[in-house]
């Protein structure tokens, strides 16, 4: 076990899905899991471990933002040894052909600064998606009947923002939406050389202002879920 998760060697899977609220980590292992069991309860941030269609799957609720991801995502590549890391959660839509309930699938991640920014000091490293995972994820999603965008995102690293310049550039340059995990989920899989994607429902819009009602927001999880498993396991 390690300082954040409380799991035995041995009790988390290779593949692991990582949603921010720890409780949808709940609700995804008992809805898509078989025996799903809880491993990790330190701090609140569930994690379950069960099989999905044979294959061992450990959901493991990040927390919110980049820092707390990088603690859990770190343990789990360092400890425990996963080899694929796949975010799923809810950002903000920023271009209009961008709309409510529709997935991203992030091919890079922007952002300002990370956990990792002083490790490059002045290079801008790019971090993107596997590919691999990606493309998976891509046809999953087109055989649901979804239309996925893929392209960049945006990693903030604060939700209550008081920049719209920077919304501003980020629309002018094609960023699909706003999250505040991938990029450096993205980084962290690179140095360690494992998979990592990060799949998205927009939850609300940056330009609109629309936002998903909340009954709404558990079959749009749901989705994201099925796409992430069959990217891992394709």
């Amino acid at each position: 076990m390690t300082v954040h998760i409380g799991a035995e060697i041995g009790d988390i899977a290779q593949t692991v899905l990582m949603p921010g609220d720890p409780y949808r980590a709940k609700w995804a292992a008992e809805t898509f899991l078989e025996d799903a069991k809880l491993v990790n309860e330190v701090r609140g941030m569930l994690g379950y471990t069960g099989t999905w269609k044979g294959n061992r799957v450990t959901i493991q609720g990040s927390g919110m933002g980049m820092p707390s991801l990088s603690i859990y995502a770190n343990e789990l590549i360092s400890t425990y040894d996963a080899q694929t890391l796949i975010r799923i959660g809810s950002c903000g839509g920023m271009q209009p052909h961008v709309k409510i309930r529709d997935v991203i699938i992030a091919m890079t991640a922007s952002t300002i600064t990370s956990p990792s920014s002083g490790i490059f000091r002045e290079v801008n490293y790019a971090p993107c998606a596997d590919w691999g995972l990606l493309e998976n994820a891509v046809t999953a999603a087109r055989a649901m009947g979804a239309a996925p965008h893929v392209g960049g995102i945006y990693s903030s690293d604060v939700f209550y923002a008081e920049r719209p310049d920077l919304d501003e550039q980020m629309v002018r340059h094609g960023i699909l939406g706003v999250e505040m995990e991938a990029a450096e989920l993205y980084t962290l899989a690179a140095r360690h050389g494992r998979r990592a994607l990060a799949v998205l429902t927009v939850s609300d819009h940056l330009q609109t202002g629309e936002a998903l009602p909340s009954e709404d927001r558990e079959r749009s999880f749901g989705d994201m879920v099925q796409i992430a498993l069959d990217a891992a396991f394709a």
